[in-house]
């Protein structure tokens, strides 16, 4: 049910303050014009409760004022909780608990020394009129206090669940921005590399048609088609993910194709060891598919950037960790300050290694020729680092 509106709430309170005066006053059969004043009195409490929303501690010492003044008056009892419950409630609703205990204990304080002092006998005042005041004061008070603790306790529930809604459309953000970042990856890897062999593999082609060598173009040509091939396969599986299509799909690359990659960068004309060490036969899934990934994206960068004769690829597993290295003999890295699609792929690798808490370092070398280890001359290396603790399979 919907919660009565606050200016409604009072008047029916003030309302109901004035209600018991009168229905007292009208037990005692007082004189008329001691009837009249005793009901200003009930109309004018009645205006505090309706100030107390606003001022509490002020509208309860106006209250408690207003009541000595009331018996000073000696118009027709009325007692004391009845007057002031409403306004104690009001007040303690707000939160002022501890003065609203004040005026109450003040006003029976009075109220007995008033009685026996008039001559009232101790056990009638004590056992019976102070008992039932004082349950009565004591009632609205907690009543007042239970309120605005509940009140309290649904704000704090309402705010919890405001926040647990808008953490929800965060997280939901923060996945769809994850989900966007790595399909830019899947397709920024996948179109580079392809791309990067088929520019070689064209001109291959071409120069052996000049050549009239048809089996090398042939060969070229062959090349061509099965990475074309690749690409397409992981383009689909890719955009059957974005657009959430069902049954199976292809799944992503892993370690087992890292040696049909290094030969399709070979038949590209650039020669490639790759040198494996450990058991990597149960490599995780995610971490097979993150070392083809780079891989592929550093063969893709000598390809295309490095002007090398030779790469080595080395991965190396240990009982805790993967280590991956990547080494040309080529002109190193890019000048300073250059963004060009070398910068959007190591990017790229940083954030798939970084999502399997691994690091990567990448820079210029002094490399020679890898193949006899002599130097004087620039290559560039990529090394990683993979934990495989932890890592789900």
């Amino acid at each position: 049910m919907p919660e009565t509106s606050p200016r409604r709430a009072d008047a029916l309170l003030a309302a109901a303050t004035l209600g018991l005066v009168a229905v007292a006053v009208a037990a005692e059969r007082p004189a008329a014009g001691g009837a009249a004043l005793a009901l200003v009195f009930g109309a004018g409490l009645g205006g505090l409760v309706l100030c107390a929303r606003r001022w509490p501690v002020p509208a309860l010492l106006a209250t408690a004022a207003a009541i000595l003044l009331y018996y000073a008056l000696d118009l027709p009892p009325v007692g004391v909780a009845a007057p002031a419950a409403a306004v104690l409630y009001r007040a303690s609703e707000r939160g002022r608990v501890v003065p609203a205990a004040v005026v109450a204990g003040s006003l029976l304080a009075v109220s007995v020394v008033a009685r026996l002092a008039e001559g009232d006998d101790i056990g009638v005042v004590v056992g019976t009129q102070l008992g039932s005041e004082a349950a009565l004061l004591l009632a609205v008070i907690a009543l007042g206090d239970a309120v605005r603790n509940r009140r309290s306790l649904r704000a704090a529930l309402i705010r919890q669940a405001v926040a647990a809604d808008e953490e929800r459309h965060r997280e939901a953000a923060r996945q769809v921005e994850a989900e966007r970042l790595r399909i830019a990856r899947e397709v920024h890897d996948t179109l580079g590399h392809t791309m990067s062999v088929i520019t070689l593999q064209s001109a291959v082609a071409q120069e052996a048609l000049a050549d009239s060598d048809p089996a090398q173009a042939e060969s070229a040509l062959a090349a061509i088609r099965s990475v074309s091939g690749s690409a397409m396969a992981e383009l689909r599986a890719t955009l059957g993910t974005l657009r959430r299509e069902p049954g199976p799909r292809e799944p992503a690359p892993g370690f087992d194709r890292l040696p049909a990659l290094v030969d399709g960068v070979r038949r590209s004309g650039l020669a490639v060891d790759l040198r494996v060490d450990g058991q990597v036969d149960r490599l995780p899934a995610v971490v097979g598919s993150t070392v083809y990934r780079v891989v592929q994206e550093a063969l893709t960068n000598v390809l295309r950037h490095a002007a090398a004769t030779r790469v080595t690829v080395t991965v190396r597993a240990t009982a805790g960790r993967l280590a991956l290295e990547v080494v040309d003999d080529g002109r190193g890295g890019p000048p300073a300050g250059r963004t060009d699609g070398r910068g959007q792929g190591l990017r790229g690798m940083a954030e798939r290694v970084a999502l399997l808490g691994g690091t990567v370092e990448t820079g210029t070398i002094r490399t020679g020729t890898i193949q006899t280890g002599t130097s004087g001359s620039a290559g560039f290396r990529v090394a990683v680092s993979l934990p495989l603790a932890g890592v789900a399979a």
